[in-house]
């Protein structure tokens, strides 16, 4: 199999007060559209995966993250058929403002055990059971 270009994404489980997770749909044009995945985006160049995130979370959602409140989970190794995805997922309970879908994508706040009724891309699936065994 050729090497694959490698694409590093990162993307955050933000958790409310009732233990929900948020979940946003890929919007209709985009690559996997209609499947739902955490929060996040590519890294720009140069770009830590904390800062990556903190600008993703302000542009697609409207809250201000301090990078003190991102914590490392696990992550996701995926071979696509045109690239390699490397995603790292933070959790993050703690942000300032009101969670908004700013690019026109709809957002859900879902229970640890109802996860896996959204349908995903298939990077997003094998992290799941970390999530969920966190949160149970």
């Amino acid at each position: 199999m050729p090497d694959l270009k490698l694409t590093l994404v990162v993307a955050c489980a933000l958790i409310d007060t009732d233990n929900r997770v948020l979940l946003a749909q890929r919007p209709p044009g985009k690559t996997l559209a209609g499947l739902w995945e955490f929060p996040g985006g590519k890294l720009e160049p140069g770009e830590r995966p904390e800062a990556s995130l903190i600008r993703e979370l302000d542009e697609e959602l409207g809250i201000t993250v301090r990078e003190a409140c991102l914590a490392p989970l696990t992550f996701a190794s995926h071979a696509y058929e045109t690239f390699h995805l490397l995603m790292p997922l933070y959790i993050c309970r703690r942000w300032e403002g009101q969670v908004v879908a700013r690019e026109g994508q709809q957002l859900a706040w879902v229970r640890p055990n109802k996860l896996r009724d959204y349908p995903m891309p298939p990077a997003d699936i094998p992290l799941l059971p970390h999530l969920i065994d966190l949160l149970m």
